[in-house]
């Protein structure tokens, strides 16, 4: 993939930045794996808004991914690459020897031909699926099982991939795009390689109504309010809102711990290192 810059005809092409999808597939989704999304703006079933800042957006059809990859021992060839509204990376169309068809996400550097396979003691190749244990050391893996059988849980995003560290007894040491460290139970199964579309994080939306199409409205400083509105609100000129951040509704906010520990935070070894 390669980066679209366009020319400054108007003020919001100046600055606008996407990804070039030339190479993509061109027609419409596979109509057997794709269904109708429904959209809440941010509504609950009584119509109130429960969360801010969304509504509008255009109509997105959502396809079917296949996270499981349980088609064991039975090659599969790309079909074609699709460009995806639900998520960063791209997905491929993939179809069995069996004919039957599936959407997954599309790994990097894949082409329109490739075969892949699922399964045990498989190549080390580009979009193979195999548990963690037959993956050396050093591979950069993505679309990783929390638990065997779970489907694909971790490093899904566009661009990102994980890489094996090590053994401990029955767990895999996996390495994450954020620092964190973790073990994942040997018996789950992983993609070589990193997830397509890695260009997305230089994307530039130049405007607005960009964010407006993806069903994203505006949303306002709390230290732009009045007293009535936001506890940040009011005061003489500018003022930086003169207590810890806060919602709305005085919940402690930007960075405070608000929710007990997960069940998976056993596993992990070490956190993603700190910003300075």
């Amino acid at each position: 993939m390669s980066l679209k810059i366009y020319k400054p005809y108007t003020k919001s092409t100046r600055g606008t930045v996407s990804v070039d999808r030339k190479n993509l597939w061109k027609g419409k989704s596979f109509k057997t794996l794709t269904h109708g999304k429904n959209s809440t703006g941010g509504r609950n079933n009584l119509g109130r808004i429960t969360s801010r800042s969304r509504g509008a957006g255009n109509k997105n059809k959502y396809r079917e991914i296949d996270f499981y990859r349980k088609k064991d021992d039975l090659k599969a060839k790309i079909e074609r690459i699709e460009y995806d509204p639900n998520r960063s990376a791209h997905v491929a169309l993939v179809k069995y020897e069996d004919n039957i068809y599936k959407y997954i996400l599309a790994p990097g550097k894949i082409k329109v031909g490739d075969e892949i396979v699922s399964g045990r003691n498989k190549d080390i190749k580009i979009g193979n699926c195999m548990p963690l244990s037959d993956i050396p050391a050093g591979t950069s893996i993505h679309n990783i099982e929390l638990f065997p059988n779970s489907g694909a849980k971790l490093v899904r995003s566009a661009g990102s991939s994980a890489t094996i560290s090590g053994v401990d007894e029955n767990y895999c040491v996996i390495k994450l795009v954020s620092g964190e460290v973790r073990k994942i139970l040997s018996t789950s199964r992983a993609t070589i390689g990193s997830v397509s579309n890695s260009d997305h994080q230089n994307i530039k939306i130049g405007k607005a109504g960009r964010n407006r199409w993806k069903g994203k409205r505006p949303s306002v400083r709390g230290v732009a309010m009045n007293p009535v509105d936001h506890p940040h609100g009011g005061g003489e000129g500018k003022t930086s809102g003169g207590r810890s951040p806060v919602s709305p509704w005085g919940q402690s906010a930007k960075g405070l711990k608000t929710r007990n520990n997960k069940k998976t935070d056993k596993f992990i070894i070490s956190r993603k290192a700190k910003r300075k």
